[in-house]
């Protein structure tokens, strides 16, 4: 049976609703946008049409006059109360924005019940041009990264290799030749979103620096590296204000992340180094040497894998919900690998691997600098990796 996302249920329940507004679905790339999309094609029991831009993004705008027209004609003929519009790759026209604009508003004023779901590839194009033209007339329905709840479930993964192979689904067959593994994860994957969702959408003036970057982002994973530092560790010359935009562009391209600092001063959070995060630890062994069997022996590296798995998943959720936030905490020696702050509750995460200490102090200070926090520890003595993993982070956060 073919695994659905809970995102399909929403897309559903909207669809069977009244027309509000233009359902996107975004995300990172190769997390089965296409996919739910298509499943949710299939079921809708309105009159429905499913276009793609990937093979006429040379036609432009006009092309998506005549799609939408068609299916207006489709309504006529078939006396369809309602309809739905599919469009994928929709960031692959030209002036797209303006097209959907101009037909959306046409069917509001002509009481015209045609709704419309778009996806696209690049969620950096995509935000563009829905913060150009389309401003109050849609909803954002962010797909991240798969959950190990969902690789278990549809994939059977277990959650060491969770942590090793990530949560690519098109990857799932290659884990068993982990050179196959890691070339889709490079080729598939990290050169696609560079280069297409970053390089070839935006002023980028060094891309060798921004792949560096990259590259750095992945071998530290997990740790907190100052801008300088980061500079110190690569050959293209650059700044830190240039390192700290591109970061960021990474996180919008759902590939590495920038974590602040935590605190209940905004200059202070605003003005933190970074702690390093990806959202798949794919991209972590997909540049690495070690196979999936040397990475289990070396205990210090797989209590850092440990602690990006925990991060990826909830950076995604925090992406997901938009009332979660996610942050790091250290003063001094004192240090919470992530802080949740979901409404006026704040929840201090530690992960330990088996051979890790506890460190007794850093608890103790993270409660004094902020009373009330609750503490969350992930792995030895603690709740157990798996357990955490499986368990819906709102769900979680609830019970404490």
């Amino acid at each position: 049976m073919e695994y659905k996302r809970a995102l399909i249920k929403i897309l559903t329940e909207r669809l069977a609703g009244k027309r509000r507004f233009i359902q996107v679905i975004a995300g990172p790339r190769q997390t089965g946008k296409t996919t739910l999309a298509r499943q949710l094609f299939k079921e809708t029991k309105i009159l429905s049409s499913f276009c793609s831009a990937d093979d006429t993004a040379e036609v432009g705008s006009v092309w998506i006059d005549q799609i939408w027209e068609s299916l207006r004609v489709q309504m006529q003929l078939k006396n369809a109360k309602e309809a739905v519009l599919f469009i994928d790759e929709i960031q692959k026209i030209n002036n797209w924005s303006e097209c959907v604009k101009k037909n959306w508003d046409k069917d509001t004023a002509d009481n015209r019940k045609l709704k419309l779901i778009i996806l696209g590839s690049s969620r950096l194009l995509l935000e563009d041009g829905l913060s150009e033209s389309l401003l109050g007339r849609f909803e954002m329905n962010y797909l991240g990264h798969w959950t190990f709840a969902e690789m278990k479930k549809a994939f059977s993964f277990s959650a060491q290799q969770y942590v090793w192979y990530g949560s690519y689904p098109g990857a799932t067959e290659l884990i068993k030749n982990e050179n196959r593994f890691k070339n889709y994860i490079r080729n598939s994957v990290v050169e696609p979103s560079l280069n297409r969702d970053i390089i070839l959408t935006t002023k980028i003036s060094k891309p060798a620096l921004l792949r560096q970057l990259f590259e750095i982002g992945t071998q530290y994973s997990a740790h907190i590296l100052s801008f300088n530092k980061m500079l110190g560790q690569l050959s293209d010359a650059g700044n830190t204000t240039t390192l700290a935009r591109y970061l960021n562009l990474l996180g919008q391209a759902g590939l590495i992340a920038g974590l602040n600092k935590y605190s209940t001063k905004l200059i202070v959070e605003k003005l933190s180094i970074p702690k390093l995060q990806v959202y798949n630890t794919a991209l972590i062994s997909a540049l690495r040497t070690e196979s999936f069997e040397e990475a289990l022996g070396d205990p210090m590296f797989w209590g850092h894998m440990l602690e990006s798995s925990v991060g990826a998943y909830l950076i995604n959720q925090a992406n997901e919900h938009p009332d979660i936030k996610l942050y790091y905490w250290r003063e001094k020696n004192a240090e919470m690998d992530f802080v949740v702050k979901y409404g006026k509750k704040i929840f201090g995460i530690e992960v330990k691997s088996n051979t890790e200490k506890i460190n007794t102090i850093s608890r103790e200070e993270f409660s004094a600098c902020f009373p009330g926090a609750r503490l969350i520890l992930v792995g030895k003595s603690g709740i157990s990796f798996e357990e955490f993993m499986l368990t819906p982070l709102l769900e979680l956060i609830a019970g404490y």
